[in-house]
Formats: C-alpha cells, sequence, structure tokens
C-alpha cells in the first residue's frame, strides 16, 4: 500500500507540473543531459547511457524542427516529458533519494568492473523505452488534454528514430568482431533483447493505463508492476561477464 500510495503522489507531482510549469523545450533537456555528464568519468554506467540517449534526443530535436512530425507541438512534448523522467531519476540517485525499480540497477551497477559499456546502454534503453515511454504518454496526453490515438503517429515516429540508432549504437559498442560468434557470452545476452519489442509493449501499457486513469489504484498496481519487472530484465542485462 506504501509503495502504491508513493506512485500516487510522484503521478500527481508529474500531473500538476504538466499543468502549471511551462513547458521546457527539447534544447533544454538536451542542455540538462550535458551538464550532467560533466561530473562523470566517460567509463561510468550512467554515461555511457547519457551519451547514448543524448544522440537520440538531439536526433528527434532535428527532425521535429525539420517538420518531420504530424503535430511539432505534441512530438516536442512527449519528448521532454520522456527525458524529464530519466532525468528525474539522475537527480533523485544524486541526492540518494530511491529511484524507480527500472534504473535501480544501472545505478547499482555503474561503476562494476565486469561490465562492458553496451550492457549499460541497454540497460538504460530497457529501463527508458520499457517503463518511461509510457508514462511519459500518458503525461503528454494528460498535458495535451488528447487521447493517445492523437500522439499515436508522433510515437511511432519516435520509435522509428529509435530502431534506427539501435544497430549504430550497438556496432560503436560492441568491442570487438570476436563478438559475432555466438558462443560469445555479450553476443547471447544482448540478441535476448528487442528494442522494437520493448516500444510495442510500451504503447500497449500506455493505453491500458490511460483506461484505467479514472481506477488509480489499478493503475498505480499495474505501474508498480511494470516497473519491477522491467528493472528485472535491467538486472538480467548487467549480467557480469568478465
Amino acid at each position: 500500500m506504501a509503495q502504491i500510495e508513493h506512485y500516487a503522489v510522484q503521478r500527481d507531482r508529474t500531473r500538476l507540473f504538466a499543468l502549471l510549469t511551462p513547458r521546457p523545450t527539447v534544447d533544454s533537456v538536451v542542455e540538462r543531459m550535458r551538464t550532467v555528464r560533466s561530473g562523470w568519468h566517460p567509463d561510468d554506467g550512467v554515461a555511457v547511457f547519457n551519451r547514448v540517449y543524448l544522440t537520440v534526443t538531439e536526433e528527434i530535436g532535428r527532425q521535429i524542427d525539420f517538420g518531420r512530425f504530424a503535430d511539432r507541438h505534441a512530438a516536442a512534448t512527449l519528448d521532454v516529458l520522456f527525458a524529464e523522467r530519466y532525468l528525474a531519476a539522475v537527480e533523485a540517485a544524486a541526492s540518494g533519494r530511491r529511484t524507480p525499480a527500472c534504473w535501480r540497477p544501472l545505478f547499482q551497477y555503474r561503476r562494476h568492473p565486469g561490465l562492458r559499456p553496451l550492457q549499460f546502454a541497454l540497460a538504460g534503453i530497457n529501463a527508458h523505452i520499457g517503463h518511461d515511454l509510457a508514462l511519459a504518454v500518458v503525461d503528454t496526453c494528460t498535458a495535451l488534454g488528447c487521447e493517445p490515438a492523437d500522439v499515436e503517429a508522433d510515437f511511432d515516429r519516435v520509435g522509428a528514430t529509435l530502431v534506427a540508432l539501435e544497430e549504430r549504437i550497438r556496432e560503436e559498442l560492441m568491442p570487438g568482431p570476436d563478438l559475432l560468434e555466438i558462443a560469445d557470452p555479450l553476443t547471447h545476452l544482448v540478441g535476448t533483447w528487442s528494442l522494437e519489442r520493448a516500444r510495442d509493449a510500451a504503447w500497449s501499457a500506455a493505453r491500458v493505463l490511460w483506461s484505467l486513469r479514472e481506477l488509480p489504484e489499478l493503475a498505480e498496481e499495474f505501474t508498480q508492476r511494470m516497473d519491477a519487472g522491467v528493472g528485472l530484465v535491467g538486472r538480467f542485462l548487467l549480467t557480469p561477464l568478465r
């Protein structure tokens, strides 16, 4: 019950922030990502994910500027509210507060010597897509007074950008051609997780949460279970390999 009340408080704060606070821009969250990374060592696991996510956010910002989204305002709102959930987790960890379960493995193992950069990147992407994206869709619909169907085209466009960048991310962080061997533990591990499947699950979760908005206790329980499940996958992705 205490956990459900904790999620309810977080939800209400997010909605109040969305309704009463001037909306930050994509440029502002990009700048915040650049600022927080300045205090981290490049090999820090959160710094690895931050570099990946910064690249994605910059690319989405460019696409919004170039008019490649159906609704530029809705796309920017979704992108910013999505990023703010990651940045809130960073701030919570920095101040010693409890982070969502989905982010806990990455912050706990960020300096583990047996983990490789690709594992850190995927663990962060798993947390952000598997948990934060669904909630960001609900936040966006609440802020704009619309339905999930109204932002589906922009959601798909963001997802397509993420999938297009995923292969490049894997290539950049894979530490050598020997990992093409299927028997290598890292090759096996990263092959068990799919960004595209995680994105599809996030959209389904967003629709469920939106349909449960008049049933807050059930919505919070669903969110809590989703958070815990994504955190479990994150721990699996951060299995030490050396």
